[in-house]
């Protein structure tokens, strides 16, 4: 008799299936699966080891400090991006730098024609001695000032409170009132003395304004070369040598890139678990793989009141100059950090029968071990109870592990 051809396969598919159960299903049964049957079972009955042992990573169990951070999106900046313009009128003479070139502060970037200022400055300066030479004429002839004992003795004494007072302003316990009227006191015994002739002279002679002006002079002259301010990058250079500009005519722009900061927006609700000084990851999307670290330095007194989140300004050294202005981050602030806690990766953490559990090795096998865990991340599980410190921890290779299974340890 020959029995049909869908029978024949549906006894097979039977069988196969029947061993699938025995062999793979069944040994996987969790505890709290048989606990819910009624058994009276350990895991380790429940268990059908295999001969052959697992290869399988571990980690030590250890105490350390849980940090739980805060996740929120960011921008990039820089307090250090300007418009280099010119102060005083002329012709460009020279450009001493191009786009995208770094320079160091104080380096001469553009200069000016500057002959008309140099023979401004020469002038000053034969005025300011003309008025010097006819001083030294009047004092050449002019009869010197007797001073007597008492002029001297008064001057010494105002000297000495005049110091004295001096000192105790700068420490806050005199008014600035009192110390003015003991400077002024000071400085007629000092002119009635003959002390201050000399500055009295010049001034009615002219002398002073004089070298006022030459300093001016001096000033304006030196505004003819433009020096960078601090060290960064020159972009967008708008002239051109030969070129006429008027005060104010933007030159280029200087960007610092070695301090960057990031503007980050906190809900309003979480604003009070972040402190100065705690420490931040940031990704940019430009650098997905890489982390850098930064420090939150400020955090605003006000919430914005449509958003209802607060600002929080974090610093971040740049010294490849790979972030710049305007990028996005995803920062992660640490808000919770916990001390001495005991601590497992949580890629050793499983969940069997709606308990999570964990595999320790205990001389060459894989002990199934309930756990109960308390503070997370997304990198590291505190654990409570069901697992002690020191004890090697399966990271890796688990995920099918059964109780008592026989293990072999890999680097």
């Amino acid at each position: 008799m020959v029995l049909p051809k869908k029978l024949v396969l549906g006894g097979l598919l039977l069988i196969v299936l029947g061993g699938v159960f025995f062999l793979v299903i069944l040994p996987l049964i969790s505890p709290s699966e048989a606990e819910n049957k009624g058994e009276e079972t350990t895991p380790a009955e429940n268990k059908t080891p295999s001969n052959i042992p697992v290869p399988v990573k571990v980690v030590k169990a250890q105490r350390g400090t849980l940090v739980i951070s805060l996740k929120t999106p960011g921008e990039a900046y820089t307090e250090k991006n300007i418009k280099i313009k010119a102060e005083v009128e002329g012709k460009v003479k020279a450009i001493y730098v191009r786009e995208g070139q770094e320079v160091r502060p104080g380096q001469l970037l553009l200069e000016l024609d500057d002959r008309s200022y140099q023979l401004d400055l020469e002038a000053q300066e034969a005025d300011r001695l003309r008025y010097l030479s006819e001083l030294l004429l009047e004092k050449q002839f002019s009869s010197p000032q007797t001073v007597t004992p008492s002029d001297k003795e008064k001057l010494t004494r105002l000297e000495k409170e005049y110091n004295r007072l001096r000192e105790l302003y700068q420490k806050g316990m005199v008014s600035r009132d009192e110390l003015e009227r003991i400077s002024r006191q000071y400085e007629m015994a000092l002119i009635e003395a003959g002390e201050k002739k000399e500055e009295i002279r010049a001034a009615v002679t002219g002398l002073t304004q004089a070298e006022i002006r030459v300093r001016k002079a001096k000033l304006v002259l030196e505004k003819t070369k433009v020096r960078a301010p601090f060290g960064g990058i020159v972009w967008g250079i708008e002239v051109a040598r030969g070129q006429n500009v008027s005060v104010g005519t933007e030159l280029f722009s200087l960007v610092d890139l070695r301090n960057i900061k990031i503007m980050a927006k906190v809900l309003e609700s979480e604003i009070n678990k972040i402190q100065v000084g705690r420490e931040a990851n940031l990704v940019f999307s430009s650098y997905p793989e890489k982390k850098f670290k930064g420090k939150v330095v400020a955090i605003s007194p006000v919430i914005d009141p449509e958003e209802r989140t607060c600002p929080v300004v974090i610093s971040v050294a740049n010294p490849q100059g790979e972030i710049r202005p305007g990028m996005h981050a995803e920062v992660e602030i640490a808000a919770e950090i916990y001390e001495d806690c005991l601590l497992i990766p949580q890629e050793a953490v499983l969940v069997r029968g709606g308990r999570k559990m964990a595999f320790v090795v205990e001389d060459g096998l894989a002990k199934w071990r309930y756990i109960q865990v308390g503070h997370e991340n997304d990198d590291y599980a505190e654990v409570l109870e069901g697992i002690k410190e020191g004890e090697m921890v399966i990271i890796e290779g688990h995920i099918t592990l059964a109780h008592d299974a026989p293990v072999r340890i890999v680097e």
